[in-house]
């Protein structure tokens, strides 16, 4: 079994978003999509603290400390992207004007519930951002994160029992050992690993998985 890294993780990722989407990273392993977006794709990439059209990760020594994202990385930005106040950013958020969110996440359960701001624990620091607008707010809503916990313990559950972001919000999840899409019908296996039998991944997780 060979797990993907973060970076082939994200350009899984990548592959799956279309032409002319308006699209969101969420803090932390979702930013590295913007690396691997087609060149020949027009994609709008949108960052809750005023930006529109956001390009890759700088290279290393090229980076502008007054353009940042909402995780306070530094980005590029495209020719004819802009940067606006954050309020209208959330308003668009809210709106219904993103086509794509992609978001980590501490847990996600079979039927799409979303937990990815706070893991209950008396000193966790909450770090809710922008997750809610987004996860209620985007036409679709894509997860992308490590399927085990540094403990082994299954990030996708039958049911969350982190305090919630969302309810029924998420379709796909991509992980490290496979691709989940998940809703109301519960889980479903798209693609897994080589070497990893869904069998094997029916007890990595706990959960009830369709072929």
């Amino acid at each position: 079994m060979i797990r993907l890294t973060r970076d082939q993780m994200a350009a899984r990722v990548a592959r799956d978003i279309p032409e002319g989407a308006y699209v969101n990273l969420g803090i932390g392993l979702p930013t590295k999509v913007a690396n691997y977006l087609p060149q020949e794709r027009d994609i709008f990439l949108q960052s809750e603290n005023g930006l529109l059209g956001m390009g890759p990760a700088p290279a290393p020594g090229e980076e502008d400390w007054e353009l940042i994202n909402a995780g306070k990385q530094p980005v590029t930005l495209l020719a004819g992207g802009c940067f606006f106040h954050h309020a209208d950013s959330f308003a668009m958020m809210r709106g219904g004007h993103l086509d794509i969110c992609v978001l980590g996440a501490f847990q996600v359960s079979v039927r799409g519930d979303l937990a990815n701001w706070h893991t209950g624990e008396p000193d966790a620091i909450p770090a809710v951002g922008g997750a809610m607008d987004l996860a209620i707010g985007a036409k679709q809503t894509l997860v992308m994160m490590e399927l085990l916990t540094r403990q082994g313990e299954s990030k996708l559950v039958e049911a969350c029992t982190y305090p919630l972001t969302g309810l029924g919000c998420v379709s796909r999840i991509y992980t490290d050992l496979a691709v989940f899409d998940v809703g109301p019908d519960g889980a479903r296996v798209v693609e897994i690993v080589d070497g990893l039998s869904i069998e094997a991944l029916r007890e990595l997780t706990g959960v009830k998985l369709a072929a």
